[in-house]
């Protein structure tokens, strides 16, 4: 009885598993029905691809058929589309632009940027990928809230009235100025931060900037790139004249770019011979951008700038010629890989016909860019194109004069600043300032800043054009205090046409404790170079719309008006002799003291210390002989 209940039992158990789960032959009908649903969708798929017209229905259908890995979904949802990066946005471009200057002398200008597609100063956005921009400026970048930075390393002075407007002016020495972000509450912290890590960065003295030569202009200095900030709060402006530019902060500089110096544009750039010239001048400026006309899109751009002027005496050329070759002592080869574009700019506006020189290889390749109020004619060189180099695989750039070139028009802007007076007491610092256009008048913005121990007299403050007085519309001054903060300077002045106009003040040499003066006190003390920032008329109506196919030689300053351009001039730095003690002095006074020590205490401490006996006359030979006989027989002595 007991195993027939059993028996029913296990009967009972039976259908109710068989109820409750479907056979494997039904599973596997199902999968065989599901196998041909697919292959009946990868035929249709065929047949599509294969007439060349695609539904809605067989789109969904081939990005299904895409995905490599199905889900098993037990709730039957869809599967989902399959994950794709978004493509990187990040930009790098490269040129080089090649001007043969009316003194013989040849000018290059290197321009290399790099577009990054981020926004890291929006609240709560990190950044954690680098593909093209150097990571260890955007790192800074974010660290201390930075919107715009342009520092420069220049050796040499610009020679205005020799060699025209450069592209991107610069004073000698280090100059380097700084926007920070609304939200920064400790700006100065932040500056002096920011200044030791980029002397670690780019290898330079940049951490003697401090305090004492720190200013905050109001009006001479505005942002460059995205946004009208008006706060100067958040600027710091510094220059280090006597900063010395050598290999050390070169170096650094190329390992910034995305190919560094291994291919492109950036192999020219050997050492030997870019110090080897009369002006070199190398930059870095980062700020924010648009990338299209409406600016939906934002962007960081650095854009890395060098500027060499060559010699044609210092270089021992005998002939008057230049090549690639005898300029950087290479030759290009092909462009950076990471470029989107490599070009090399020869202007030709001066040579039309081929008469003043000869360039070869030629090229069938024309632009013409408005440049600093004049238009300009450019051969280009395409690095990114096979036939530019040639069956040599090679490009080398050469010039040849045929005569001699004509007269240089002369710029509209031009500043000049000396000292004058005499004696180490007082003196006067004098600024003067061209306005060389024939018939238009123009206002210019002048920034002085001036160390605490030359104490201004603003009470002697004078503005003459044309022998008159010229009243500045707009003053803006800040005294120095001693050993805190310099004097800071702004004027706006209008200039006359075709006129010279002088800006003088006195100031007084303060002296120095012992401490503060430099280990060279009697070569004197470098004051930074004078700013002159104008909008100069035009000769031609200056292009206002942004496209990406302008050289970036004529993009960097923002243009806003057709009938003018914006100039940047600066001055020579000053050398000025402060009253300067004799410092051989303590070293008179101390062989002084160690000889009057020397002579008089050793003296006196050999007569304390020496010990004296009487010295008895010696007897006579006689005597002695006798004595000597004595002490033989042992007979006494005679005394």
């Amino acid at each position: 009885m007991a195993a027939h209940r059993c028996g029913l039992f296990l009967v009972i158990i039976l259908i109710f598993s068989s109820l409750a789960h479907p056979s494997s032959c039904d599973t596997l009908e199902k999968a065989d029905g599901n196998v041909g649903e697919k292959q009946g969708v990868s035929d249709a798929h065929r047949e599509v691809n294969a007439d060349g017209s695609v539904t809605g229905e067989d789109l969904n259908e081939r990005q299904w058929q895409s995905t490599d890995v199905e889900l098993d979904r037990s709730d039957g949802t869809e599967d989902s589309e399959p994950f794709r990066p978004a493509p990187a946005k990040d930009e790098f471009q490269e040129e080089l632009v090649i001007r043969p200057l009316h003194s013989g002398d040849i000018y290059a200008s290197f321009q290399f940027r790099t577009l990054w597609d981020t926004d890291f100063l929006q609240e709560g956005q990190k950044v954690s990928h680098y593909r093209l921009f150097p990571k260890s400026l955007g790192q800074v970048l974010s660290k201390f809230s930075v919107r715009e930075l342009h520092i420069s390393f220049t050796q040499g002075f610009w020679r205005t009235m020799q060699w025209g407007q450069p592209f991107i002016p610069s004073p000698p020495g280090a100059e380097l100025w700084v926007w920070f972000h609304h939200t920064v509450s400790d700006v100065d912290g932040n500056w002096k931060e920011l200044t030791n890590v980029l002397s670690g960065i780019f290898c330079a003295s940049l951490n003697f900037i401090d305090l004492t030569n720190t200013v905050q202009p109001s009006a001479s200095f505005k942002p460059l790139g995205l946004g009208n900030a008006t706060d100067h709060r958040f600027l710091r402006y510094a220059t280090l004249p006597r900063e010395i530019v050598c290999t050390e902060n070169l170096t650094p500089w190329k390992k910034l770019l995305p190919c560094g110096s291994k291919a492109g544009l950036a192999v020219l750039m050997k050492s030997e011979k870019l110090f080897h010239s009369s002006f070199h001048s190398q930059a870095v400026h980062i700020r924010p951008v648009c990338q299209d006309d409406q600016c939906t899109n934002k962007a960081w751009e650095l854009r890395q700038t060098l500027n060499v002027v060559f010699d044609l005496y210092t270089s021992g050329q005998g002939k008057r010629e230049w090549s690639l070759f005898k300029m950087f002592s290479r030759t290009l080869t092909e462009a950076c890989p990471l470029a989107s574009s490599s070009k090399v700019y020869v202007d030709i506006t001066d040579n039309p016909e081929g008469e003043l020189f000869e360039l070869s290889p030629a090229t069938s390749l024309l632009s013409q860019a408005v440049v600093l109020g004049d238009r300009r004619t450019y051969s280009v060189y395409d690095l990114t194109r096979a036939e530019t180099f040639g069956q040599l695989r090679s490009l080398n750039l050469l010039l040849r004069w045929k005569g001699e070139s004509g007269d240089m028009l002369r710029p509209l802007l031009h500043a000049e600043r000396y000292v004058a007076g005499f004696g180490l007491q007082t003196g006067e610092i004098h600024t003067v300032i061209y306005n060389n256009h024939p018939y238009r008048a123009f206002p210019v913005l002048l920034m002085d800043s001036v160390p605490w121990y030359l104490q201004l007299y603003i009470h002697t403050l004078t503005v003459t054009s044309k022998s008159r007085d010229n009243k500045p519309s707009y003053i803006h001054y800040q005294p120095a205090k001693d050993r805190h903060r310099p004097h800071l300077l702004e004027m706006l002045i209008q200039l006359p046409p075709h006129s010279m106009t002088e800006v003088t003040v006195q100031f007084e040499r303060a002296l120095l404790k012992w401490t503060e003066y430099t280990p060279d006190p009697n070569h004197g003390f470098y004051v930074g170079s004078s700013v002159v920032s104008a909008l100069v008329p035009s000769m031609v109506a200056m292009n206002t719309n942004f496209t990406k196919d302008q050289p970036l030689f004529s993009s960097f300053v923002p243009v806003k008006e057709e009938s003018s351009y914006f100039v940047r001039v600066y001055t020579e730095p000053l050398l000025v002799n402060l009253p300067t003690p004799d410092f051989s002095m303590p070293y008179n006074v101390i062989c002084l003291t160690c000889t009057v020590v020397a002579v008089g205490y050793g003296s006196f401490y050999n007569l304390l210390t020496r010990t004296f006996q009487v010295d008895e006359p010696s007897p006579p030979l006689a005597k002695r002989l006798a004595n000597l006989v004595r002490r033989i027989r042992g007979v006494p002595l005679l005394t």
